[in-house]
């Protein structure tokens, strides 16, 4: 009885690192890698850069950089990105988390922290190019100077429709025009009213409410969370 017993627990062991196996075989053929930590995420692609969060904190990494917590950028482009974590490449798509920690499908949402001069600064794209962005409330619309608008292909001068823009000190030429798309970490949104200005400022891309109107935001005075609404 206890030889019998013995066997069928060795079976059952055989059986289930089968079953572990084949599982991990799905896994890696379905091109999502597993590793046990840290926590990564993937929010940001471009063109031999990464923007990833790694265990809560926000990383820009170029290729052949190495994060604090030991994730090398290997290579980057508007698909994916290979990462190095511990010795082993790993493959990660947008917003795409790269740890085998299993969590429910979250909703997609951004968190922005102050910087040390109180702004809510971030990095995104527009019409699919990388922007440093300032979090701006009292701004109505996505707002950016001339050279900003150019470095961008956005010819407002041709596409946009001029307009007048009071600032601090006096009023703007401008131009209003529509961005095809306007992303900050996995939130995209289409048809984005922005303003450019003639001048130099704003010295910012201003992130503004034809952006942030569209999303549910929270602010604890330290940290703003971003989410979009379904």
């Amino acid at each position: 009885m206890g030889l019998q017993s013995g066997r069928a627990g060795c079976y059952l062991h055989m059986a289930l690192s089968r079953i572990f196996l084949l599982v991990t075989a799905l896994v890696a053929a379905s091109g999502t890698a597993v590793i046990a930590a840290p926590d990564i995420r993937v929010v940001g692609l471009f063109k031999d850069r990464a923007v990833v969060k790694i265990d809560g904190r926000q990383r820009i990494l170029r290729i052949g950089e190495t994060s604090p917590e030991g994730v090398r950028l290997v290579s980057a482009d508007s698909e994916s990105a290979v990462l190095e974590v511990d010795g082993k490449e790993i493959r990660g798509t947008l917003d795409g988390r790269v740890s085998a920690r299993n969590r429910s499908p979250e909703t997609q949402s951004v968190q922005i922290m102050r910087n040390s001069h109180g702004m809510y600064t971030t990095v995104g794209s527009i019409n699919g190019l990388p922007v440093a962005f300032l979090v701006d409330t009292g701004a109505t619309q996505v707002a950016m100077n001339a050279a900003a608008a150019r470095r961008l292909g956005i010819d407002y001068r041709v596409v946009g429709v001029p307009a007048a823009v009071t600032t601090a000190s006096k009023i703007e030429r401008a131009w209003a025009v529509t961005l095809d798309s306007v992303k900050v970490g996995n939130i995209q949104l289409k048809n984005v009213p922005g303003i450019v200005l003639e001048g130099s400022q704003p010295s910012k891309v201003l992130l503004g409410m034809s952006y942030l109107g569209r999303l549910e935001i929270t602010n604890d005075g330290r940290l703003m969370t971003l989410r979009k609404k379904y």
